[in-house]
């Protein structure tokens, strides 16, 4: 849905205009939506409702928390891609690569997110979460081989969901949100027009979704959790930029995956609990992804192709373990293990998103400060499979961004997470 002055858009921004979401994830989406949940790498979310980030994974955790209640959480987010040549990568025009391999891809993620929990009565909770759900960024060093596919990119989902959540019973709980989502997408790249120069893409969308969750007491010590987050359709439009040349009017659009996810808590006895939970995310109706020019321009006429992403997306799922252990009565342990399989196949690996199955490791701690301050930390080392890439997009031929082949070694993410509950 467009809006002309973009009132709803201009507010997000001025409100979340320190968030990056330049980060590596399965696919792009982002699971770094607290801190408390990274030292259990995130395992059994929709069921832990710790604080009031059960926003996000579950709102009808939000039964849990008496009164009201305010958290806030800073993530690090650091991966690493190194890109290695296997000798048939070449820029158009057998142009020279003074850059090569292009360095480490990667770059620090800084994200926030914020959520209130505010109780009413004894059955009804409201509240608001601030988040960002999903985000990917890549830089390679200046003048890389494949810098005429890509030398920067950035996408980044700014989400604000006012949420509610009602008590049925001391056994049932459901809740549900709307999500007002703004998404901003930039692509630099080189363009051969003769001769080299620079290009971009710019493109913008705000729009709307929702989520919906219930909460199950089996008994006292276990609970189950499921969660579901629409898929959000994005109408982007923007502007397409060559140096020398001109811009254009553009337009694409793109529906952003929803999730399903089933998680469950259980308490053995009072030192430990255990979480775990499976997540399905509906990565394919992401496939082709054209950019359209809206207006006749010195880059052609209206209704021109400029490039088209083939993504080719697949379906995916995450599982997760992770166990909680009560030290002292102020102090809690957090170990955790997930699988995140990714939905990039190696037929359509590309250079923007050079993504692979990953393997999380995790460790956190919560430390009661007062009865109303909870601090959360947490450490996560995420292994990512190596990948190989082979994306031919034309030497000699439109579109004229040369053909990228090589392998992705070693990639990794490292993630820092803190986080403070204040509850009043």
């Amino acid at each position: 849905m467009k809006y002309s002055n973009k009132i709803m858009g201009l507010a997000v921004s001025v409100a979340l205009g320190a968030m990056s979401g330049q980060v590596l994830a399965s696919g792009f989406q982002l699971q770094e939506q607290n801190a408390s949940g990274l030292g259990n790498a995130y395992a059994g979310q929709a069921a832990a409702a710790e604080n009031a980030s059960t926003i996000f994974f579950n709102p009808a955790g939000m039964t849990r928390l008496p009164g009201r209640q305010v958290s806030g959480a800073i993530n690090l987010i650091l991966p690493s891609s190194e890109f290695t040549n296997s000798g048939t990568s070449t820029a158009p025009a057998g142009l020279p690569s003074p850059a090569g391999n292009g360095g480490d891809a990667g770059s620090l993620g800084v994200v926030p997110n914020a959520y209130l929990s505010w109780q009413l009565n004894p059955k009804l909770w409201l509240g608001l979460g601030i988040s960002v759900p999903f985000g990917l960024g890549v830089e390679y060093d200046r003048g890389w081989v494949g810098r005429f596919q890509v030398q920067k990119a950035e996408i980044k989902t700014i989400d604000i969901n006012p949420s509610v959540a009602y008590k049925l019973n001391d056994a049932v709980s459901i809740g549900g949100g709307l999500s007002i989502q703004r998404a901003d997408v930039k692509i630099d790249r080189s363009a051969f027009v003769g001769v080299e120069t620079a290009s971009s893409l710019k493109l913008e969308d705000d729009s709307f979704g929702f989520n919906l969750g219930a909460m199950f007491n089996l008994s006292p010590a276990t609970r189950i959790g499921l969660s579901y987050r629409s898929s959000i359709k994005h109408d982007l439009e923007g502007t397409a930029t060559v140096a020398g040349v001109g811009a254009a009017p553009i337009q694409t659009s793109a529906k952003l995956p929803d999730t399903l996810a089933w998680s469950i808590s259980h308490q053995i006895n009072p030192k430990w609990q255990l979480l775990s939970d499976i997540t399905f995310t509906q990565w394919s109706k992401i496939k082709q992804v054209p950019i359209i020019t809206t207006a006749a321009s010195p880059l052609g006429p209206a209704g021109r192709v400029l490039d088209t992403f083939a993504f080719e997306f697949k379906d995916t799922y995450r599982i997760g373990i992770g166990a909680n252990y009560k030290m002292q009565d102020n102090f809690t342990l957090k170990l955790g293990v997930a699988y995140d399989k990714s939905p990039v196949s190696d037929a359509f690996r590309t250079a923007t998103l050079p993504d692979n199955d990953r393997t999380w490791l995790a460790i956190g701690g919560k430390y009661q400060a007062t009865k109303q301050l909870t601090l959360d930390f947490g450490y996560a080392h995420i292994f990512v499979k190596d990948a190989s890439i082979n994306a031919n997009r034309g030497v000699v031929a439109a579109p004229f961004q040369g053909n990228v082949v090589g392998n992705y070694s070693d990639p990794n993410v490292n993630i820092v997470s803190v986080q403070a509950t204040y509850s009043f």
